[in-house]
């Protein structure tokens, strides 16, 4: 069945019609909660009546509550052309985010509800994302994506680790790098195949030249390394063989991403904020690493690299990218776009330094979280209509 054909069987809300649309818009959101709530915890002016220490919230609520929500929109409308199926939609995509409306309500309540129940109703949703990809993916006979599948899991498990060490331990300092590993390997593995497909595709329009390279043994041996040093940096992060693991796969990772002749692409925005976004992947391995050996250099900044710029950058990418496709528009990043990738990419800069340079944290961490906030304001204010309306076509 073509996708125009099965959209015409719909007739429901049209912000049902495909996961991206609820997820991607609400995630937004959230991403503005999260961060926006947490200033004032982080300066001791806000305090919430959660089972969470402020930094375990706030971790969270941006990597399984923002994360959770991009990730679930990106595959309820990934899977679908993977396998020609009928995208979730109607009231199971209602039931689906419901359960993830639950989840932030029931953390926000933890401290009354109890940690238990809180972490029982915040964990279903990503068991239940799982459980949709599962039949979807078995179903349509697409056994490649597993893969994906297997990822997601370790995403589930992840948020039940943390859940229970931050209750046995007041803090999920492994349950924050084993979720924030989780989302880097799923950058590295579906960003690894749509960016340098993406600027392929852009790249030939434009005639002959420089292409990128296919997924080649150098490849396979920058993840094969790149998830050994992730495994490593859960177990423990201030090894100083750990350290040397991730100053390698970072330096493997600048290799690869070289090899995707993004300098070509600069005058795409759609395409070059790809290549820009994945550039705080193997940042973040090399900062990590050093921050294993020099004590100088805070773990705040490699960690930050990969959330604020490879997860908020990479997202903001596939979310605009996506939308315009599904909505119909052209693909095209207009000034609104193209100001929030700059708004983004501002946010990483300023976070980064913000660890990197202590006597100028005040700032920088203002300036971070206000580029932040505008990013994402500027993704709602500018896709939030065409999110609510039905495709244009």
């Amino acid at each position: 069945m073509s996708d125009a054909s099965s959209r015409r069987r719909y007739h429901g809300p049209a912000i049902l019609s495909f996961g991206f649309r609820p997820f991607f818009l609400s995630g937004a959101l959230w991403a503005i909660v999260a961060v926006m709530v947490w200033l004032p915890q982080y300066f001791g002016e806000l305090t919430l009546a959660n089972a969470f220490q402020p930094m375990d919230w706030h971790a969270h609520e941006a990597l399984f509550g923002y994360g959770g929500a991009v990730v679930a929109g990106f595959l309820l409308t990934a899977v679908p052309n993977w396998t020609g199926r009928l995208p979730l939609r109607g009231r199971p995509l209602l039931a689906l985010f419901s359960v993830w409306l639950a989840g932030r309500v029931a953390v926000a309540l933890s401290g009354h509800i109890g940690w238990a129940l809180a972490a029982v109703i915040d964990c279903a949703f990503l068991a239940l994302l799982c459980a949709a990809m599962a039949r979807e993916i078995l179903a349509g006979k697409n056994k490649r994506n597993l893969r994906v599948l297997v990822v997601v899991s370790l995403l589930f498990a992840a948020n039940v680790f943390f859940h229970v060490e931050a209750h046995l331990t007041g803090d999920a300092s492994h349950g924050r790098c084993f979720a924030l590993a989780v989302l880097i390997a799923l950058i590295m593995l579906i960003g690894g195949r749509v960016v340098p497909s993406f600027t392929h595709t852009f790249l030939q329009r434009r005639g002959e030249g420089r292409l990128p390279k296919t997924f080649r043994r150098f490849d396979g041996a920058c993840v094969a390394l790149s998830a050994a040093a992730l495994v490593g940096w859960i177990v423990a992060p201030d090894s100083k063989g750990v350290g040397v693991a991730l100053i390698a796969a970072g330096l493997l990772n600048f290799a690869r991403l070289a090899r995707w002749a993004g300098d070509r692409a600069a005058g795409e925005p759609l395409v070059a904020i790809l290549h820009l976004a994945w550039l705080f992947v193997p940042i973040g391995f090399v900062l990590n690493g050093l921050a294993a050996w020099i004590p100088a250099i805070s773990p705040s900044a490699g960690i930050h690299a990969w959330g604020v710029g490879a997860i908020g950058g990479m997202t903001l990418a596939l979310m605009t990218r996506a939308s315009l496709g599904h909505t119909g528009q052209a693909l095209r990043a207009g000034c609104a776009t193209q100001c929030v990738y700059a708004a983004v990419l501002l946010a990483a800069v300023a976070r980064i330094g913000a660890a990197l340079a202590p006597d100028w944290s005040f700032v920088l961490l203002h300036v971070a979280a206000f580029a932040w906030f505008a990013a994402f304001l500027g993704f709602v204010l500018a896709y939030g209509p065409a999110l609510l309306r039905p495709r244009l076509d």
